[in-house]
Protein backbone atom coordinates (compact mmCIF):
# COMPACT_ATOMS: atom_id res chain seq x y z
CA UNK A 1 0.00 0.00 0.00
CA UNK A 2 1.26 3.64 -0.58
CA UNK A 3 -0.23 6.79 0.65
CA UNK A 4 0.73 10.03 -0.33
CA UNK A 5 -1.23 13.78 0.45
CA UNK A 6 -4.20 11.71 2.41
CA UNK A 7 -4.86 9.12 -0.61
CA UNK A 8 -4.40 5.68 -0.16
CA UNK A 9 -3.43 3.28 -2.89
CA UNK A 10 -3.74 -0.35 -3.53
CA UNK A 11 -0.94 -1.67 -5.37
CA UNK A 12 -0.71 -4.96 -7.58
CA UNK A 13 2.85 -5.16 -9.63
CA UNK A 14 0.97 -7.14 -12.24
CA UNK A 15 4.14 -7.64 -14.24
CA UNK A 16 7.29 -9.40 -12.34
CA UNK A 17 9.49 -11.87 -12.02
CA UNK A 18 12.17 -14.25 -10.26
CA UNK A 19 14.74 -15.39 -12.39
CA UNK A 20 18.16 -16.92 -12.50
CA UNK A 21 20.73 -16.19 -15.01
CA UNK A 22 23.75 -17.10 -13.37
CA UNK A 23 26.01 -18.81 -15.65
CA UNK A 24 25.64 -22.06 -13.38
CA UNK A 25 22.69 -22.37 -15.50
CA UNK A 26 24.06 -21.79 -19.17
CA UNK A 27 23.00 -24.47 -21.69
CA UNK A 28 26.69 -25.79 -22.74
CA UNK A 29 26.89 -24.46 -26.22
CA UNK A 30 24.21 -21.37 -25.69
CA UNK A 31 26.53 -19.59 -23.37
CA UNK A 32 26.27 -16.57 -26.01
CA UNK A 33 22.27 -16.35 -26.11
CA UNK A 34 22.11 -16.80 -22.14
CA UNK A 35 24.89 -13.67 -21.20
CA UNK A 36 23.75 -12.03 -24.59
CA UNK A 37 19.97 -12.02 -22.88
CA UNK A 38 20.70 -11.02 -19.67
CA UNK A 39 23.26 -8.53 -20.78
CA UNK A 40 20.51 -6.86 -22.74
CA UNK A 41 18.01 -6.58 -19.43
CA UNK A 42 20.34 -5.57 -18.08
CA UNK A 43 21.25 -2.42 -20.18
CA UNK A 44 17.59 -1.90 -19.86
CA UNK A 45 17.98 -0.90 -16.11
CA UNK A 46 20.20 1.99 -16.68
CA UNK A 47 16.99 3.62 -18.05
CA UNK A 48 15.97 4.05 -14.11
CA UNK A 49 17.60 6.12 -11.69
CA UNK A 50 20.95 6.43 -11.04
CA UNK A 51 20.76 5.06 -7.61
CA UNK A 52 18.62 1.58 -8.34
CA UNK A 53 21.02 0.23 -10.48
CA UNK A 54 22.50 -3.41 -9.80
CA UNK A 55 25.99 -4.70 -10.33
CA UNK A 56 25.53 -7.28 -13.03
CA UNK A 57 26.29 -10.31 -10.88
CA UNK A 58 23.33 -9.36 -8.59
CA UNK A 59 21.13 -8.26 -11.49
CA UNK A 60 22.03 -11.92 -12.77
CA UNK A 61 20.80 -13.93 -9.87
CA UNK A 62 18.98 -11.48 -7.23
CA UNK A 63 17.90 -13.60 -3.42
CA UNK A 64 14.43 -14.18 -2.41
CA UNK A 65 15.39 -11.22 0.34
CA UNK A 66 16.27 -8.97 -2.47
CA UNK A 67 12.60 -9.09 -3.99
CA UNK A 68 10.96 -9.17 -1.04
CA UNK A 69 12.79 -6.11 0.70
CA UNK A 70 12.56 -4.33 -2.76
CA UNK A 71 9.13 -5.19 -3.91
CA UNK A 72 7.12 -5.44 -0.76
CA UNK A 73 9.27 -3.64 2.21
CA UNK A 74 10.13 -1.32 0.25
CA UNK A 75 8.30 -1.04 -2.95
CA UNK A 76 4.69 -0.64 -1.09
CA UNK A 77 3.21 -3.87 -3.28
CA UNK A 78 0.35 -5.95 -2.07
CA UNK A 79 0.03 -8.43 -4.25
CA UNK A 80 2.85 -9.27 -7.09
CA UNK A 81 1.68 -11.77 -9.96
CA UNK A 82 4.70 -13.44 -11.63
CA UNK A 83 5.24 -13.81 -15.33
CA UNK A 84 6.98 -16.63 -16.41
CA UNK A 85 9.64 -16.95 -19.00
CA UNK A 86 10.99 -20.25 -19.97
CA UNK A 87 14.15 -19.82 -22.55
CA UNK A 88 15.24 -23.50 -21.95
CA UNK A 89 17.05 -23.26 -24.99
CA UNK A 90 19.36 -21.38 -23.36
CA UNK A 91 19.02 -21.99 -19.37
CA UNK A 92 18.99 -25.39 -17.95
CA UNK A 93 16.33 -24.99 -15.41
CA UNK A 94 14.67 -21.70 -17.08
CA UNK A 95 14.92 -18.54 -17.06
CA UNK A 96 11.99 -17.77 -14.66
CA UNK A 97 9.56 -20.51 -14.37
CA UNK A 98 6.27 -21.31 -12.90
CA UNK A 99 7.85 -23.76 -10.70
CA UNK A 100 10.40 -21.88 -9.37
CA UNK A 101 8.62 -18.42 -8.89
CA UNK A 102 5.54 -21.02 -7.19
CA UNK A 103 7.79 -22.04 -4.61
CA UNK A 104 8.36 -18.77 -3.87
CA UNK A 105 4.88 -17.54 -3.46
CA UNK A 106 4.48 -20.84 -1.21
CA UNK A 107 6.22 -19.31 1.55
CA UNK A 108 4.70 -16.09 1.19
CA UNK A 109 0.68 -17.01 1.54
CA UNK A 110 -1.26 -14.07 -0.30
CA UNK A 111 1.72 -12.08 -1.38
CA UNK A 112 1.64 -13.25 -5.06
CA UNK A 113 -0.33 -15.10 -8.12
CA UNK A 114 1.97 -17.60 -10.03
CA UNK A 115 0.54 -17.58 -13.99
CA UNK A 116 1.78 -20.22 -15.78
CA UNK A 117 2.65 -20.13 -19.50
CA UNK A 118 2.20 -22.15 -22.48
CA UNK A 119 3.78 -22.25 -25.81
CA UNK A 120 1.51 -24.29 -29.09
CA UNK A 121 4.45 -25.50 -30.49
CA UNK A 122 4.81 -27.77 -27.26
CA UNK A 123 1.64 -29.80 -28.80
CA UNK A 124 -0.52 -32.04 -26.65
CA UNK A 125 2.05 -32.82 -24.46
CA UNK A 126 1.76 -28.58 -23.41
CA UNK A 127 -1.90 -28.98 -23.05
CA UNK A 128 -1.74 -31.78 -20.82
CA UNK A 129 1.16 -29.51 -18.61
CA UNK A 130 -1.00 -26.38 -18.58
CA UNK A 131 -3.44 -28.31 -16.74
CA UNK A 132 -1.10 -29.51 -14.61
CA UNK A 133 0.17 -26.25 -13.74
CA UNK A 134 -3.19 -24.64 -13.23
CA UNK A 135 -4.36 -27.49 -10.90
CA UNK A 136 -1.03 -27.58 -8.97
CA UNK A 137 -0.37 -23.58 -8.53
CA UNK A 138 -4.06 -22.08 -8.88
CA UNK A 139 -2.75 -20.35 -12.21
CA UNK A 140 -5.26 -17.49 -12.85
CA UNK A 141 -3.33 -16.29 -15.97
CA UNK A 142 -0.84 -16.97 -18.81
CA UNK A 143 2.42 -14.74 -20.01
CA UNK A 144 3.37 -15.54 -23.81
CA UNK A 145 5.78 -15.20 -25.54
CA UNK A 146 5.42 -15.16 -29.00
CA UNK A 147 9.32 -14.64 -30.22
CA UNK A 148 10.83 -17.67 -27.92
CA UNK A 149 13.34 -20.12 -29.96
CA UNK A 150 12.09 -23.79 -29.82
CA UNK A 151 13.50 -26.57 -31.81
CA UNK A 152 15.20 -24.57 -34.94
CA UNK A 153 11.43 -22.23 -34.45
CA UNK A 154 12.14 -18.71 -33.75
CA UNK A 155 8.60 -17.45 -32.88
CA UNK A 156 4.98 -18.37 -33.47
CA UNK A 157 1.47 -15.84 -33.72
CA UNK A 158 -1.62 -15.71 -31.87
CA UNK A 159 -3.16 -16.90 -35.09
CA UNK A 160 -1.52 -19.80 -35.64
CA UNK A 161 -4.10 -23.17 -35.07
CA UNK A 162 -1.98 -24.29 -32.73
CA UNK A 163 -2.45 -21.07 -30.51
CA UNK A 164 -6.08 -21.57 -30.59
CA UNK A 165 -6.04 -25.00 -29.10
CA UNK A 166 -4.45 -23.46 -25.95
CA UNK A 167 -6.62 -20.63 -25.72
CA UNK A 168 -9.73 -23.14 -26.00
CA UNK A 169 -8.08 -24.99 -22.66
CA UNK A 170 -7.62 -21.73 -21.25
CA UNK A 171 -11.02 -21.07 -21.32
CA UNK A 172 -11.58 -24.74 -20.38
CA UNK A 173 -9.46 -24.19 -17.37
CA UNK A 174 -11.14 -21.13 -16.08
CA UNK A 175 -8.06 -19.01 -16.96
CA UNK A 176 -9.17 -15.53 -18.29
CA UNK A 177 -5.92 -13.24 -18.46
CA UNK A 178 -3.65 -14.02 -21.34
CA UNK A 179 -0.55 -11.55 -21.20
CA UNK A 180 1.04 -11.63 -24.52
CA UNK A 181 4.78 -10.06 -24.83
CA UNK A 182 4.52 -7.42 -27.15
CA UNK A 183 7.49 -4.55 -26.85
CA UNK A 184 10.90 -4.20 -27.22
CA UNK A 185 13.26 -6.95 -28.11
CA UNK A 186 15.65 -8.73 -25.96
CA UNK A 187 18.92 -10.11 -27.30
CA UNK A 188 18.97 -12.01 -29.78
CA UNK A 189 15.07 -12.51 -30.33
CA UNK A 190 13.55 -11.16 -33.23
CA UNK A 191 11.99 -7.98 -33.76
CA UNK A 192 9.28 -9.05 -36.18
CA UNK A 193 7.71 -12.05 -33.44
CA UNK A 194 6.63 -9.45 -31.22
CA UNK A 195 4.81 -7.24 -33.37
CA UNK A 196 0.92 -6.64 -32.21
CA UNK A 197 -0.72 -7.33 -35.17
CA UNK A 198 -1.97 -10.91 -34.11
CA UNK A 199 -3.73 -10.17 -30.93
CA UNK A 200 -6.97 -8.29 -32.76
CA UNK A 201 -7.41 -11.86 -34.38
CA UNK A 202 -7.40 -13.49 -31.32
CA UNK A 203 -8.86 -10.90 -29.13
CA UNK A 204 -11.97 -11.39 -31.60
CA UNK A 205 -12.55 -14.76 -31.65
CA UNK A 206 -12.17 -15.18 -27.90
CA UNK A 207 -13.93 -12.19 -26.54
CA UNK A 208 -14.38 -14.28 -22.96
CA UNK A 209 -10.64 -13.93 -21.87
CA UNK A 210 -8.84 -11.06 -21.38
CA UNK A 211 -5.37 -9.52 -23.74
CA UNK A 212 -3.31 -7.71 -21.69
CA UNK A 213 -0.67 -6.54 -24.02
CA UNK A 214 2.31 -6.14 -22.23
CA UNK A 215 4.79 -3.57 -22.82
CA UNK A 216 1.83 -2.21 -25.30
CA UNK A 217 3.69 -2.88 -28.24
CA UNK A 218 6.72 -0.25 -27.59
CA UNK A 219 7.99 1.18 -30.14
CA UNK A 220 4.61 0.38 -32.39
CA UNK A 221 2.57 2.47 -29.75
CA UNK A 222 -0.06 4.00 -32.35
CA UNK A 223 -0.39 0.11 -33.89
CA UNK A 224 -1.23 -1.02 -30.15
CA UNK A 225 -3.37 1.57 -29.48
CA UNK A 226 -5.79 1.61 -32.63
CA UNK A 227 -5.80 -1.67 -32.40
CA UNK A 228 -6.73 -2.01 -28.75
CA UNK A 229 -9.36 0.55 -29.01
CA UNK A 230 -11.61 -1.73 -31.26
CA UNK A 231 -11.03 -4.54 -29.18
CA UNK A 232 -12.77 -4.13 -25.43
CA UNK A 233 -10.87 -7.15 -24.36
CA UNK A 234 -7.38 -5.89 -24.95
CA UNK A 235 -5.43 -4.30 -22.30
CA UNK A 236 -2.73 -2.34 -21.83
CA UNK A 237 0.25 -3.32 -19.43
CA UNK A 238 2.70 -0.55 -18.74
CA UNK A 239 5.33 -2.61 -17.47
CA UNK A 240 8.65 -0.73 -19.39
CA UNK A 241 6.28 2.04 -19.81
CA UNK A 242 6.51 3.50 -16.49
CA UNK A 243 10.15 2.05 -15.65
CA UNK A 244 11.62 2.55 -19.29
CA UNK A 245 9.93 6.26 -19.82
CA UNK A 246 9.18 7.98 -16.98
CA UNK A 247 12.65 8.64 -15.76
CA UNK A 248 15.01 8.31 -19.09
CA UNK A 249 12.12 9.94 -21.40
CA UNK A 250 9.86 11.94 -19.69
CA UNK A 251 8.18 13.80 -23.17
CA UNK A 252 8.15 10.83 -24.87
CA UNK A 253 6.58 8.78 -21.58
CA UNK A 254 3.97 11.82 -21.35
CA UNK A 255 2.99 11.06 -25.06
CA UNK A 256 2.51 7.17 -24.66
CA UNK A 257 0.57 7.84 -21.74
CA UNK A 258 -1.47 10.19 -23.38
CA UNK A 259 -2.02 8.42 -26.06
CA UNK A 260 -3.06 5.02 -24.40
CA UNK A 261 -5.44 7.35 -22.00
CA UNK A 262 -7.37 8.43 -24.66
CA UNK A 263 -7.50 5.31 -27.01
CA UNK A 264 -7.59 2.75 -24.28
CA UNK A 265 -8.84 4.56 -21.49
CA UNK A 266 -7.88 4.57 -17.49
CA UNK A 267 -10.05 1.17 -16.81
CA UNK A 268 -7.70 -0.83 -19.17
CA UNK A 269 -4.23 -0.34 -17.95
CA UNK A 270 -2.38 -2.01 -15.53
CA UNK A 271 0.91 -1.32 -13.60
CA UNK A 272 3.81 -3.68 -13.80
CA UNK A 273 7.37 -3.29 -12.41
CA UNK A 274 9.05 -5.30 -14.81
CA UNK A 275 11.07 -6.33 -11.58
CA UNK A 276 14.29 -7.31 -11.79
CA UNK A 277 14.71 -5.01 -14.39
CA UNK A 278 13.80 -1.78 -12.54
CA UNK A 279 11.87 -1.49 -8.51
CA UNK A 280 8.87 -0.30 -7.81
CA UNK A 281 9.42 2.11 -5.11
CA UNK A 282 10.54 4.88 -7.34
CA UNK A 283 7.80 3.45 -10.15
CA UNK A 284 5.23 4.42 -7.68
CA UNK A 285 6.16 7.29 -5.63
CA UNK A 286 7.05 9.08 -9.37
CA UNK A 287 3.60 8.39 -10.67
CA UNK A 288 1.55 9.25 -8.29
CA UNK A 289 3.48 12.40 -8.66
CA UNK A 290 3.09 12.70 -12.26
CA UNK A 291 1.33 14.82 -14.15
CA UNK A 292 1.91 15.95 -18.43
CA UNK A 293 4.44 18.23 -18.30
CA UNK A 294 3.22 21.48 -20.54
CA UNK A 295 0.05 22.70 -22.37
CA UNK A 296 1.53 20.77 -25.68
CA UNK A 297 -0.43 18.07 -24.11
CA UNK A 298 -3.89 19.81 -23.35
CA UNK A 299 -5.38 17.31 -25.94
CA UNK A 300 -5.36 14.18 -24.08
CA UNK A 301 -7.11 13.09 -20.93
CA UNK A 302 -6.28 14.29 -17.54
CA UNK A 303 -5.12 12.43 -15.25
CA UNK A 304 -6.53 12.33 -11.50
CA UNK A 305 -6.13 10.42 -7.93
CA UNK A 306 -8.53 7.93 -9.41
CA UNK A 307 -6.75 7.20 -12.79
CA UNK A 308 -3.90 6.72 -10.74
CA UNK A 309 -5.61 4.16 -8.77
CA UNK A 310 -6.94 2.53 -11.32
CA UNK A 311 -3.61 1.64 -12.89
CA UNK A 312 -1.66 1.07 -10.01
CA UNK A 313 -3.69 -1.65 -8.29
CA UNK A 314 -7.92 -1.47 -8.85
CA UNK A 315 -7.76 -2.86 -12.35
CA UNK A 316 -5.51 -5.36 -12.51
CA UNK A 317 -7.24 -6.72 -8.92
CA UNK A 318 -10.28 -6.46 -10.77
CA UNK A 319 -9.12 -8.80 -13.43
CA UNK A 320 -7.74 -11.24 -11.01
CA UNK A 321 -10.37 -11.12 -8.27
CA UNK A 322 -8.53 -9.99 -5.63
CA UNK A 323 -10.30 -8.53 -2.29
CA UNK A 324 -9.18 -5.34 -2.01
CA UNK A 325 -10.21 -3.69 1.38
CA UNK A 326 -13.03 -0.82 1.41
CA UNK A 327 -10.36 2.45 2.04
CA UNK A 328 -8.60 1.64 -1.16
CA UNK A 329 -11.64 1.62 -3.10
CA UNK A 330 -12.95 4.61 -5.63
CA UNK A 331 -15.76 6.32 -4.42
CA UNK A 332 -19.03 7.09 -5.98
CA UNK A 333 -18.38 8.26 -9.72
CA UNK A 334 -14.78 7.80 -9.86
CA UNK A 335 -15.65 4.89 -12.54
CA UNK A 336 -15.46 1.42 -12.55
CA UNK A 337 -12.02 -0.14 -12.67
CA UNK A 338 -11.34 -2.68 -15.42
CA UNK A 339 -14.42 -1.54 -17.74
CA UNK A 340 -14.01 -2.59 -21.11
CA UNK A 341 -16.25 -0.24 -22.76
CA UNK A 342 -13.61 3.03 -21.34
CA UNK A 343 -11.77 4.13 -24.28
CA UNK A 344 -12.38 7.53 -25.10
CA UNK A 345 -10.97 8.21 -28.56
CA UNK A 346 -14.03 7.07 -29.94
CA UNK A 347 -16.41 9.49 -28.46
CA UNK A 348 -15.33 13.37 -29.21
CA UNK A 349 -18.21 13.72 -26.65
CA UNK A 350 -16.56 12.05 -23.65
CA UNK A 351 -15.61 13.91 -20.88
CA UNK A 352 -12.32 13.00 -20.46
CA UNK A 353 -11.66 13.96 -23.80
CA UNK A 354 -11.63 17.24 -23.30
CA UNK A 355 -9.05 19.47 -21.50
CA UNK A 356 -9.78 20.37 -18.20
Amino acid sequence: MYEKDGEKYFVVDSHMHYWNAAPSNWVPGAEQYAKGWIECFHAYQGLGPAETHWPIEKFMAYTEDDLMKDVFQDGYVDVAIFQPTYLTEWYKEGFNTTERNAALGAKHPGKFIANTRWDPRDGDDGLKKLAENVDRFGSKGVKLYTAEWNNGSRGWTLKDAGAYRYLEKCQELGIKNIHVHKGPTIWPLDKDAFDVSDVDHAATDFPELNFIVEHVGLPRIEDFCFMATQEPNVYAGLSVVIGGLMHARPRFFAKVMGELLFWVGEDKMTFGSDYGIWEPKWQIEGFVDWDYPGEEFDDFPRVTTATKKKILGLNAAKLYGIEVPQEYQLGAGEGTPAARDDAVGVSSESPAATPA
